[in-house]
């Protein structure tokens, strides 16, 4: 009977010996998998190859996983999610744009979520040509949709904050790179573009636009025609020059672009009278002074252009007859009338 005893005590023994080495490489398994999941690299980004997580206004958690996992941005997004759960990030999910950098935990990541420290974009505003094309040309760079910009740019409270009308509001955005949050709202955009405006516009491009007897929008307004003529910025303020000088003695600016611009399309080549009879308020054949608002976004070259215009007598000008993009100025009509035949003589030759 003791004998049994003894013998089912050493069974006993050897039984919970191996129990507890289970246990005991269970417990370090736990650790390790606790430790791999909070601590452990878990990101995908490359040195020099930054990465970013957007994650959109009222965007759900589940959609977060989901895209996070599609783009491939974690190693183990199963590993990540658990975490997020345990910490609660599905609760308090701040939309934004960010960075995902080298070395990243789960726990590092999800700090910088909750947080909120989102990092911003470069918004380059570089050319549009109608309030539709900023509006795309915005939206493809941040949340906002085109739509929502579109209206903006058309709502009476906008136009009243940056006191313009819906023809000129266009020049509200000064082709620039701005540091701006992916996410900002359509109301906050508008009070940084009128920021930026009024810095662009300071004090020396103000008095010139007084001693030009201007305002910043009319210069702006000009300067649209001036970028549309030559995309020579070496030429621009000789081009500018030629229009003010239309302007100071009451001559139509009779600019090609502005009638293109009303005609709204891009097919055509060459401006015939067929053309320039349109009726339109955009024509500067047959109205006198500027149009209602400028033809495209201008350039700070090409406002620059404008109120840095060297004093000449050039009245007209003509494109160049060997397609370089420059033009031939004179300033009588008989000298263009020579000018714009060599060119016209150029474009038969090329049958257009």
């Amino acid at each position: 009977m003791g004998f049994q005893i003894q013998k089912y005590m050493k069974n006993y023994t050897i039984s919970w010996r191996y129990v507890s080495v289970i246990i005991g490489l269970l417990l370090i398994f736990a650790v390790y998998k606790i430790t791999a999941d909070l601590f452990l690299n878990n990101v995908n980004a490359k040195i020099g190859a930054p990465s970013f997580i957007y994650i959109k206004s009222n965007q759900s958690f589940d959609r977060l996983i989901f895209n996070i996992e599609k783009d491939e941005i974690l190693k183990n997004t199963e590993s990540f999610e658990r975490v997020a759960k345990l910490l609660n990030l599905d609760g308090k999910i701040k939309p934004g744009r960010y960075q995902i950098t080298v070395g990243l935990s789960n726990i590092e990541l999800i700090r910088i979520l909750k947080s909120g420290k989102q990092v911003p974009v470069n918004l380059v505003i570089k050319y549009a040509k109608r309030k539709a094309n900023l509006a795309l040309t915005i939206s493809k760079q941040l949340e906002l949709d085109s739509n929502a910009i579109f209206m903006l740019l058309n709502d009476s409270n906008t136009l009243q904050k940056a006191k313009m009308d819906s023809n000129n509001i266009i020049s509200l955005f000064v082709p620039n790179t701005y540091n701006i949050y992916w996410n900002i709202t359509p109301n906050h955009l508008l009070e940084r573009m009128i920021k930026e405006y009024n810095t662009f516009w300071n004090s020396s491009r103000t008095t010139k636009c007084i001693i030009m007897k201007m305002t910043p929008l009319q210069v702006a307004n000009l300067a649209s025609i001036v970028m549309s003529e030559t995309n020579k910025v070496d030429e621009m303020p000789i081009v500018a020059r030629a229009y003010l000088n239309r302007l100071n003695v009451g001559m139509p600016l009779q600019a090609d672009p502005t009638v293109l611009f009303a005609l709204n399309d891009t097919t055509i080549r060459r401006v015939q009278s067929i053309h320039t009879a349109l009726n339109s308020t955009f024509n500067t054949y047959i109205n006198k002074g500027l149009p209602p608002g400028p033809i495209c976004l201008a350039s700070q070259a090409a406002i620059d252009a404008v109120l840095n215009a060297p004093l000449h007598n050039y009245i007209y000008f003509c494109a160049k007859e060997d397609f370089s993009g420059y033009h031939n100025f004179a300033e009588t009509f008989t000298q263009h009338l020579i000018n714009a035949r060599k060119y016209q003589q150029a474009l038969n030759s090329k049958g257009l």
